[in-house]
């Protein structure tokens, strides 16, 4: 190993530490293909030792009470607002996200702290009323205990965040799964804790691979809730593993989203966020917007719009660049797969379809933004979902069609419409098959008090942030009282 390549790795009980048997996974830069660092390649005992950390320090955190868990996570946020830009200039980095996108998930993730330390002084239970004289009843929320985490790299710190803080404010202690492709500021998260106070083994980071590192968070049967955000292949797996041993799940999967535009659309106000929902993030998010339903009569005028969009939209990493490479180059070879299945299935490539030629992007992981149109419904790229700069486009005749073929997917993560019929868009929203629905914007968006999550096979039913998260990582317990009328 050369001195001058830097190593990313693991966290437990309050230090860095190196992984079992000193092996080492590289980790290259998805703009320039360079080695950027070497990162912990953690075996199943390395995530062992995090969760017996994370063991020994359950009780002392747990009986903290909630609003002084709830002090230590502000002190956590005050210090990422002190460094906020090492946190942005290292996902900028990793990820080969533009500077104001990586500044941008930052301040998301802040307020993501800023609502759940809140909590520790909001984490109430109810009063209930009974049949029988005498008797008082009322509900608490407590721990579950170890709680794991396993989040990916497309939003690294606002994933990291929408599971540690309200794992944390309900009293658990965490052992986090970091993503592959973003290690370091997992790594830096941590780091952030232990200066803010929280006690050692109350957060562990576990770098490394999902195999065997992260499945051991799913089969260890000291790990009291799995929190995973990924694939649905991977989700199926999780909740068959876990589910045996009656672990609580949460799974927030992918997604295949339709974005709907009626013949009473802002055509311009459509476009703009059609490209945001398609490309941004170069198209690396569950909530893309990857599939546009247009009616008949604006199918032409949206798709010439559409085209020239993606057509100036600057990819690089540099300020002001519009989207940046995709994860590594597995996913990149991927996506480009993808778009070759689509042409031989009977897809027409309006634009994109690549690689940049730009010498300066030619050795990063980059996919031009592209937009296919003429797929039939069951065509693959109709169908699955690809984690890349990549829309389809579809021409309906009227709303009833534009729902059915909104819900024609195995997905319900979210959806979009824009209309400028307040009926239209409350039919629209009430019956699109998503666990998110918005009108007139694009098909992501959540903030920190709003829960996410979708239908079928994006997700099982749980939802984080908002306070349903409170539902996953705590216990609900009833407490009843009988008061013997006559002695007092």
């Amino acid at each position: 190993m050369t001195n001058h390549i830097p190593e990313i790795g693991n966290w437990v009980d309050g230090l860095e530490t190196r992984p079992e048997g000193n092996r080492w996974l590289d980790r290259c830069n998805p703009h320039s293909g360079e080695l950027l660092y070497r990162v912990a390649d953690s075996s199943a005992r390395d995530a062992q030792d995090a969760i017996a950390a994370a063991g020994a320090a359950f009780p002392g955190w747990a009986e903290l009470t909630p609003v002084k868990r709830g002090q230590v996570l502000f002190e956590i946020v005050a210090g990422m607002r002190r460094r906020a830009d090492e946190l942005a200039e290292c996902i900028a980095v990793e990820t080969g996200k533009p500077p104001q996108d990586a500044k941008g998930e930052v301040a998301g993730a802040i307020l993501q702290g800023e609502y759940f330390a809140g909590e520790g002084m909001r984490l109430h239970g109810r009063s209930l009323t009974s049949g029988t004289p005498g008797k008082y009843s009322h509900t608490v929320r407590q721990p579950r205990g170890i709680a794991g985490l396993i989040v990916p790299a497309n939003t690294p710190i606002a994933n990291i965040a929408w599971k540690t803080f309200p794992a944390l404010v309900c009293g658990n202690t965490v052992v986090l799964k970091a993503a592959e492709d973003a290690p370091r500021i997992a790594l830096l998260f941590a780091q952030l804790g232990k200066e803010a106070g929280l006690p050692d083994g109350v957060l562990n980071v576990i770098q490394g691979c999902g195999q065997p590192a992260g499945a051991e968070l799913v089969t260890n049967p000291r790990v009291a809730v799995i929190s995973f955000t990924g694939s649905t292949g991977v989700g199926r797996w999780i909740a068959e593993v876990a589910g045996r041993r009656l672990a609580r799940v949460s799974l927030e999967l992918g997604g295949k989203n339709p974005l709907v535009v009626c013949d009473d659309a802002d055509l311009e106000q459509a476009v703009h966020w059609a490209a945001l929902s398609a490309f941004s993030n170069a198209g690396q998010r569950c909530a893309a917007g990857s599939r546009l339903i247009v009616f008949s009569s604006v199918y032409d005028a949206f798709r010439e719009r559409l085209v020239a969009k993606a057509g100036s939209l600057r990819l690089g990493v540099t300020a002001g660049c519009d989207l940046g490479p995709v994860m590594n180059h597995g996913q990149q070879q991927s996506i480009l797969a993808a778009i070759a299945m689509a042409r031989a299935e009977g897809g027409r490539v309006l634009c994109g379809g690549g690689v940049p030629c730009e010498a300066e992007l030619a050795s990063g992981y980059y996919v031009q933004p592209t937009v296919v149109e003429g797929l039939d419904v069951r065509a693959q790229l109709s169908c699955q979902e690809v984690f890349g700069p990549v829309a389809t486009l579809y021409s309906v005749e009227s709303m009833s069609e534009a729902l059915d073929l909104a819900n024609a997917s195995e997905y319900g993560l979210t959806a979009a419409i824009h209309t400028r019929s307040v009926d239209r868009a409350m039919w629209f929203a009430q019956r699109v098959r998503a666990g998110v629905a918005n009108v007139n914007a694009g098909t992501f968006g959540s903030e920190p008090h709003m829960p996410f999550g979708g239908f079928g096979a994006s997700g099982n039913g749980t939802r984080e942030p908002g306070i349903e998260a409170l539902d996953v990582y705590s216990e609900l317990k009833n407490i009843s009282f009988l008061v013997r009328q006559g002695e007092i």
